[in-house]
């Protein structure tokens, strides 16, 4: 296999998610999707490049250790709007109430929030950080984070997607103009706004969901007027 149909087969993993309709609406969707889109095509190269070098990726579905044992996932407000989004207008089922009432009575301590039934409810728009860490070697022990325990086998974050994700995203923060986005990527002054996953007023986003649920029953409530 040449080196170029190996970089596509890489980078056709990654996967663009597409809400047409949302992103009519939302227009700071489209520069969130956007940039995680740049950012797991770099996770793909990176992982493709480690296992090219016989490193087995250990993550794996039904895996969810870094979901409780990290408690400081750098979370960014683009992508606290997209969560707030997600969980208040796409997920629906009995999945929905359960991860209500787990919003509700969120504690700092506690595990990621979203963690549902040892997966990730909010998987296509978890953070950026989520989405980086990735382990190689053996998998996770229990109550193990890697980062302090073996950094040699924790990927490296794809600082060159992440920039180029974050140049995608600060119009949405009113800074238009290349030169200053540049500007802004290049000394880190981005990182300024970050905030922390575990620190954030989970219950208010419970509190959304059910005034959206509210709207939602009065809405099909409404009688069908039609004309004579």
């Amino acid at each position: 296999m040449t080196k170029s149909k190996t970089n596509k087969t890489a980078l056709s993993k990654a996967k663009r998610l597409s809400f047409p309709a949302d992103e009519k609406e939302h227009p700071w969707l489209k520069l969130l999707l956007e940039a995680y889109y740049i950012v797991d095509k770099g996770i793909v190269q990176a992982i493709d490049a480690e296992q090219k070098k016989g490193r087995k990726l250990a993550c794996a579905k039904g895996c969810s250790s870094c979901c409780k044992t990290h408690k400081d996932i750098p979370v960014y407000p683009l992508e606290l709007i997209g969560i707030s989004w997600y969980v208040t207008e796409k997920i629906k089922g009995a999945g929905r109430e359960l991860l209500r009432k787990q919003l509700e009575s969120y504690k700092k301590d506690d595990p990621c929030p979203f963690l549902m039934e040892g997966a990730c409810s909010v998987h296509p728009v978890r953070p950026m950080a989520c989405r980086q860490f990735n382990v190689f070697g053996k998998p996770c022990e229990k109550g193990e984070d890697p980062y302090y325990t073996r950094r040699e086998d924790v990927l490296p974050p794809v600082k060159k997607y992440v920039d180029q994700a974050f140049f995608i995203m600060l119009p949405f923060y009113g800074v238009e103009k290349e030169s200053e986005r540049i500007k802004i990527v290049e000394t880190g002054a981005f990182h300024k706004m970050v905030k922390e996953l575990y620190a954030c007023n989970w219950k208010s986003l419970a509190e959304k969901m059910n005034n959206f649920d509210m709207i939602a029953a009065g809405r099909e409530a409404l009688p069908v007027i039609t004309k004579p």
